[in-house]
């Protein structure tokens, strides 16, 4: 798969939104606490004076990635922090990129930072990352039985409507019950 770089952009940013609102003084779904807020900036810009935004969004991912896996990992299934491999590389290869033009990613990381709390979904549409489509699928999702799960309906591949549902499905978790929406894959 050769991803488009604005999917890879809208795949990083809709999981820094996801992060920033399960921090701990948000949803409390992850144990970090402002990472991507203020108090993550002020840390990490001493020891990343030109990249901070970029080493704050790889941990705050890194961490929110894990805590998902941990409560859900089905098996032939995406989520926000694992898509298809193909798709993870290119993400890893824009990776520096990014890094070299951190200046054009300031706007978002200061628009985010205080989007830890009220609702997820409403972050991510005026952050314009899901549209009224999205908005609309994620109201008919529901959580599993045990209530560590969203299943999106069907299955398939790492579409840009399926990437903004995994992130939009976070929206049934409530604070302190993270619940992790998946896709079965089509392979």
């Amino acid at each position: 798969m050769n991803a488009p770089a604005d999917n890879l952009e809208l795949v990083l940013k809709l999981r820094l939104a996801v992060a920033r609102y399960g921090e701990m003084d948000g949803a409390a779904w992850w144990n970090t606490v402002g990472i991507l807020g203020r108090n993550g900036r002020s840390v990490f810009s001493r020891g990343f004076p030109a990249t901070h935004a970029m080493a704050q969004a790889r941990v705050a991912c890194a961490v929110a990635g894990a805590r998902c896996a941990a409560v859900f990992a089905p098996p032939h299934c995406w989520t926000l922090w694992t898509l298809p491999a193909d798709l993870e590389d290119a993400l890893n290869r824009q990776w520096p990129r990014w890094c070299r033009a951190v200046e054009a990613w300031t706007p978002f990381f200061a628009d985010l930072a205080p989007r830890n709390n009220g609702d997820l979904l409403r972050h991510l549409r005026e952050l314009g990352l899901v549209d009224d489509a999205t908005v609309s699928a994620a109201a008919l999702l529901r959580r599993s039985a045990e209530g560590k799960a969203v299943a999106l309906p069907g299955s398939g591949g790492a579409t840009r409507s399926n990437l903004m549902l995994l992130a939009a499905g976070f929206a049934k978790g409530e604070k302190q019950r993270l619940a992790v929406p998946y896709l079965r894959s089509d392979s």
